[in-house]
This record gives structure tokens, sequence and C-alpha cells, in this order.
């Protein structure tokens, strides 16, 4: 065990190799990357991962070793240290272009040229001393001051530096791409896709084809984008996804790696725990955790009284994909996530290579989509057989659960666009017609993707509960509330017409059952009904008692109902 006092702090949010050391911050040792990529040199290599998965750090990392002038302490005691061949001969000998694309974003192109153009100007701004080079003639200079100064042509401004480099050095040029796909994400969703691609294409293709300054590059990004749409032309592409066994263990924490930071900070009790939420992902033939993840949990177990697992990836941005598979799911694609969301597989043929608007648009190819989802992070695989066809599963139980969640908000969607359904059963509600409830109820659940098998009888209740919630709140003129303490114990649901808006003088008690069987169902809701009356739900409302007060118990079993009124 170690002592408290000599323990190093963990990197939360920490993406630059530098400030680890300085920091004196606990780093996972990933410098194994850098013989890698000698020992499967390539003169241009991109590596496909889900974010947060420790791209951008390593990236860093490949910046702090190779450029000119870097501190060579800082990878004192790693394991690239003992390469000693590779630190003689590659450690602090070239000059590098390190950027990352993933702020090259605008409302339009124009904006998006301009953040773009600020990026290129910040990596100039590194390298101050070519304005003052005895190696650049006049037209040189003026190329330079054009790139600080934002002018020129932005499709040629990272072949232009690197050859203002290579001019000064005499040494050619590393490149670092981070966050390559970024861009085009933003623009297909802004609605400049089309003149974002060729910018980017010009812009890589220039710097990575070609280009006598170039020594050697490494692009990271989550999807890999079509080769035709973006790389045309670009024969020395290496290209290393998340299906790869090359490379597979520098991106994401191994288990051994977790098990020796839990240990680090006396937490080894919670690796089972941390195992089941965060673990599960494979890249290659590796079984890898989310870092994201683990360090924010191995922060929360060692600091917090509170040990309950945290959805920590779900608040990064980009869970909009789930949607956009609920809103494309025919019944067929339903049933699969209903199934990968009760913890079993589907297979899948998978495309690696796509475009923007093919993941949008091509409804008749649902694969696409899983593709997506695979390449992203929320799904991950155990296999491929002999036809092709991956053997996809949820990797972990926060990304089931943000599945779940991603998906309710889908449905509650849902529910405010019917209109014409919502009217019928809010009358309903107010009227006491228990059938119509009943027939609305299982309609929409039918209708939807099932998440309502799994886990604990309280999960199960809760999430009905919530599904209710969001039908009842549709209607903008009643007050839901929820989970409150009425008469001899705590009401699930109750609804009020709020004052403002209507003069109507009633009140509903909702109470909800989860039945094991279907055929419990009936029994269920009217036990329900009964909790209502002996509980003495309907002191709720206090002296202000409603004239009329509606008890309904409704319960759920998988996609049915049964809803009881009196």
């Amino acid at each position: 065990m170690y002592e408290t006092a000599k323990k190093k702090s963990l990197p939360i949010g920490t993406d630059i190799f530098s400030d680890i050391h300085s920091g004196n911050l606990y780093y996972v040792d990933k410098t194994g990357l850098i013989k890698e990529l000698f020992d499967s040199y390539h003169k241009v290599t991109l590596f496909t991962r889900p974010r947060r998965f420790g791209k951008s750090l390593n990236m860093s990392m490949l910046e702090h070793f190779f450029k000119i002038g870097c501190d060579k302490t800082l990878f004192d005691g790693l394991e690239i240290s003992k390469e000693t061949e590779i630190c003689e001969k590659h450690m602090g000998q070239y000059p590098v272009i390190s950027i990352t694309l993933k702020d090259a974003e605008g409302f339009d192109f124009e904006g998006a040229e301009r953040s773009m153009w600020s990026i290129i100007s910040f990596e100039a701004e590194k390298h101050s001393y070519l304005a003052n080079s005895d190696k650049l003639d006049a037209d040189d200079i003026q190329d330079y001051k054009s790139l600080r100064n934002c002018t020129g042509k932005l499709e040629n401004s990272l072949f232009t530096l690197s050859k203002l480099l290579y001019k000064h050095h005499s040494k050619r040029v590393v490149f670092l791409i981070d966050e390559y796909d970024v861009p085009l994400d933003k623009s297909y969703h802004q609605g400049y896709y089309d003149q974002m691609l060729k910018l980017v294409r010009q812009m890589l293709g220039s710097a990575l084809k070609t280009n006598g300054a170039l020594e050697f590059a490494v692009l990271t990004g989550c999807l890999r984008i079509s080769k035709e749409s973006i790389f045309t032309g670009l024969n020395n592409l290496a290209v290393y996804s998340v299906v790869n066994d090359e490379f597979s263990k520098w991106f994401g924490f191994t288990e051994d790696e977790v098990t020796k930071m839990f240990e680090y900070y006396g937490c080894e009790k919670y690796l089972p725990i941390t195992k089941e939420w965060y673990d599960g992902y494979r890249f290659g033939q590796t079984k890898m955790y989310c870092p994201w993840d683990v360090i924010r949990w191995c922060n929360h177990v060692e600091k917090e009284s509170n040990k309950t697992p945290q959805n920590f990836w779900a608040n990064t941005s980009g869970n909009d994909m789930i949607i956009k598979l609920a809103n494309k799911a025919d019944a067929e694609t339903r049933e699969e996530i209903e199934q990968l969301i009760a913890g079993k597989t589907i297979r899948k043929k998978l495309e690696l290579e796509l475009t923007y608007p093919e993941i949008d648009s091509d409804v008749g190819k649902p694969d696409h989509l899983w593709s997506v989802l695979f390449s992203a992070g929320y799904l991950t695989q155990l296999g491929v057989n002999d036809e092709g066809e991956y053997e996809l599963t949820i990797p972990n139980k926060e990304i089931r659960n943000l599945f779940k969640d991603q998906i309710r908000g889908w449905m509650n969607r849902k529910i405010y666009e019917d209109n014409d359904g919502l009217k019928e059963v809010t009358t309903a509600f107010v009227g006491g017609d228990a059938v119509v409830i009943q027939d609305y109820l299982n309609k929409m659940m039918g209708e939807s993707i099932s998440i309502y098998d799994g886990g604990t009888l309280e999960t199960r209740e809760n999430f009905y509960h919530g599904l209710l919630i969001g039908v009842l709140q549709a209607n903008k003129s009643w007050s839901v509330l929820s989970n409150r303490e009425a008469g001899n114990g705590r009401l699930d649901i109750a609804v009020k017409p709020v004052a403002r808006l209507s003069y109507a003088d009633y009140g509903i008690i909702i109470e909800v059952k989860y039945a094991e069987k279907p055929e419990l169902l009936e029994q269920s809701a009217h036990k329900a009904l009964t909790q209502i009356n002996e509980k003495k739900y309907d002191n709720f409302f206090g002296w202000k008692r409603p004239a009329v007060i509606r008890h309904y118990g409704i319960a759920f079993c998988g996609k049915e109902c049964w809803v009881a009124a009196e």
C-alpha cells in the first residue's frame, strides 16, 4: 500500500504531456506507441478511436518527444527511455507541426474558415524565429507573415509552414493532426459540408502527399472518413481503427493499468464495479477501459463518500447519434436495439469508411448507423465470422444506461409530437376513462423501442414512472408532481391544473407498479389502486381538496400495461 502523502494527483482534464510532469500527475505510460510507430513505419498513419480514449494526450506526448529542443527529462523512467537507439536518433530531432482541429467550426463556412485560420496562425506563432531566419529569403519571410496574419491561401497553409520549417532547419517535418474529422462533422450539421470537405482535402493533400518537407505524419479522429472523399490520391496512408490488433493497447487503459491505478490510490475493492461500468471495449483482440471514465471514477471513489458509479461519458457531447438511430429505426432495428439493451449481441457487416451524407441520409442501409455507433464507442465487437459480420454488443453498464436515457428522451419527444393522441389521453385522465389511457400507452410502447426489461424492480418501476411523467407533462396546463409525501406514505404521481391556466377543479393521483408477468398486470394495477386509498394519498391536496380526484393504478410489464381507475 502506498502512503497518502506520496500520492500523485490524477490528471483530470489534462491532455498536455508536459503538465503531467510539472504537476506531478499520475501517468499511464503510453510512450511505447513511439517504438511501434517506428516498427510499423508508414509515411502517414491515421488512428481512429472513440472520443475520450486518450488521443489528444498521446499526440501531445509525440510532440514533446520529437520536437527540436524538447525537454528529454520528461521521458525519464518511461517505457520509451529503454529504447536507447530510438531516443538517440529521434528524440528532439524534428521540427513539428502539431494542431488540433477540434475547434475548427462556425455557423457558416466563413466562420469556420476564420477558426481554421486561427489554428494555423497559432501554430505558426510557435515558430516565431522564422520571421528573422537567415535561411529564408524575403518571399519566404512574407509567406510566414501571411500565416501569422491569416492571409494568403488557407488550403496551402500547412504545406507552406512545413516548407519554411524544412528550409530553416534542413530537417523534414513531423505532422501531428488531432481530431481531423471534427470540421467535417460540424460543417455537415451547419450546412456547409461540401465547402469544408474541399478545404480539408486540399489542406491535407498538399501537406501529406508529394510534400518533400514531410518526414512522417500521425492523424487521429473518431471516424474514418471515406478515402475517396478526403484522402484522394494519398496512397501512403495507413489506417488503424478499433478492429486492428496493431497499436491496440495505446489508446485506452488495459486491465493491468486500471488495476495498478486503483491499487496506487487504495481503491482496489472498487475494481469489480469499475469493470462492470467502464470496461468492455475491445480494440482488435485487446480489452480496454475508457480512460476518461476510469480517471474520474477513481478520483470519485478516493475522495467522495458517495461511491455510486457515475455516467461520465454521457456529458462529453455527441450523444445525438443514438437518437439518429432511433429516428431511423424500422421494426427490425428497434428489435435489435432491444436485444442490445437486454445484454444480447447482434451480427452486422460494418462500413468502416463512410461520408457524413451516407451516415445521415442512407435510410435504406441502417448498417451505416451501426457502423457509426461502433466507431464512436457506443458498441464494441466480440469477433468477426467468415462472412465478415461483427458480433456487436453494448460495452458496459454506463453505455447501456446512456442508451436508456437517450431513448427515453427520444420517446418523450415522440409523445410531444403526437398532439391528437395527447389531447385524447389527457381528456381520458380527467374523465376517468381507463380504456382510452390503456390503449394509448400500449400503442405508444408497441411502436417505440423497448428498454423496459432488466435491472431491479425499483429501476423498472422508475422507468415506467418516468415514461408517465413525460406523457403527463406534455399537457402544459397541468402541474405534474412526483414522489411526494402524502397521507401515510409517498405517492408516485399527482396532477393538478395550473391555476393561472385553468379554472378546473380536479386532481389526479397515479400509483405505478411493475408486474413480473403479463398475466399479473390486472392484479398489480388494482393493488396500486388499493394502495392509494389505504395510504390516504388524497390528503396530498390538503384543505384545498379538489371537487373531483381521479385515482389510477397502472401496472407495466414489457410493452404492455393495465390501467385500473376509480
